[in-house]
């Protein structure tokens, strides 16, 4: 299928590992001008080589920033003052008792995980209506909906996140440029893998017990059992940046392999 992105420019933030990668990896392959993001220079450059090695003629600019400041965004939008595509995709979490959350860490996620695409977005949508076109996509999780006990700072920024998909989405009202919040559950990143091989060699298991037993006790509800791929999330998410798209806005998209025990 042609998502008629060719041409395009895109900001992915945080885009080093992960869902990040597979998205800008993804528009990569539609033709989309990538330009990559994460704090680390290294890491950064690595990223742009495996994009470059895995899609020919792809255009990729590397952007070694931190987002987690005003300073650091303001960095990043005087070196790319303008894009036709940002997905605000930045994001840390910790597991942590709600008791044991100072208010550095409640500060901490909130400037990270939300002032980041709030900054990026301010600068970003006049230009893009101008324009009358744009897509901004925010990466939220099915934490937005389903707030965990043992992360519940990060679960206020993925509900954070939705309300200003749908908020800057009202703001655009009229014009092409379209605003959704785009919401993984459970999926099989860098992180997420070295995360059960700790509790595998911890517990005496395999990758695949441990598997088992996260889905029969920590995530039930799921429908698939597994974890997601990050290209699976990433493939929602150039379609909702691609010109296919266009009636869709304003909405929170689930791409959590059912988790979410909800109609709506």
């Amino acid at each position: 299928m042609d998502y008629q992105l060719k041409g395009k420019t895109a900001l992915i933030t945080g885009s080093t590992l992960g869902i990040g990668f597979a998205i800008a990896q993804g528009l990569a392959h539609e033709g989309v001008a990538v330009i990559v993001n994460g704090r680390d220079k290294l890491r950064v450059l690595e990223a742009k080589k495996r994009i470059e090695a895995h899609v020919p003629h792809a255009k990729v600019e590397a952007a070694a920033v931190d987002l987690s400041s005003a300073e650091g965004c303001a960095a990043l939008i005087a070196a790319h003052p303008q894009v036709d595509i940002l997905v605000n995709n930045l994001g840390i979490f910790e597991i942590k008792p709600f008791e044991q959350i100072l208010d550095g860490d409640w500060l901490r996620f909130f400037e990270t995980n939300v002032m980041s695409g709030v900054r990026l977005a301010r600068h970003y949508l006049p230009l893009m209506k101008a324009r009358d076109w744009g897509r901004i996509v925010f990466i939220s999780s099915e934490s937005g909906l389903n707030t965990p006990g043992d992360m519940v700072h990060y679960g206020m920024t993925k509900t954070a996140q939705l309300a200003l998909a749908r908020g800057i989405a009202a703001a655009a009202a009229g014009s092409g440029v379209t605003v959704n919040a785009v919401l993984p559950g459970p999926t099989g990143t860098e992180g997420a893998g070295a995360f059960l091989q700790r509790m595998a060699e911890e517990q005496g298991l395999t990758l695949e017990q441990v598997e088992q037993n996260f889905f029969a006790q920590a995530r039930p509800t799921s429908l698939i059992k597994r974890f997601a791929s990050p290209t699976e999330v990433a493939n929602l998410v150039v379609y909702v940046c691609s010109p296919l798209s266009s009636a869709t806005t304003g909405a929170s998209l689930r791409v959590e392999g059912g988790v979410v025990n909800s109609l709506a």
